[in-house]
């Protein structure tokens, strides 16, 4: 799965900064969520984002195929 933050903030005309302001989570772990490099994510940060982005979880999410 990949994460459609960018994606989402460019539909809305939003900026990361924007984001970052409204989430509250430390730089280094919303940088992570927002460039998908992290492993994982709180239900709690899940949930802020849709609130925040205005939209479901689904929306938030991308699904790629692995290579075989």
């Amino acid at each position: 799965m990949k994460l459609r933050i960018l994606d989402i903030l460019k539909e809305k005309g939003k900026t990361k900064y924007w984001l970052y302001i409204q989430l509250g989570l430390s730089y280094q772990n919303f940088n992570k969520i927002v460039n998908n490099q992290t492993k994982s994510i709180k239900f709690d940060n899940l949930q802020a984002l849709c609130d925040i982005l205005e939209c479901a979880p689904n929306d938030l999410f991308d699904e790629y195929h692995k290579k075989q």
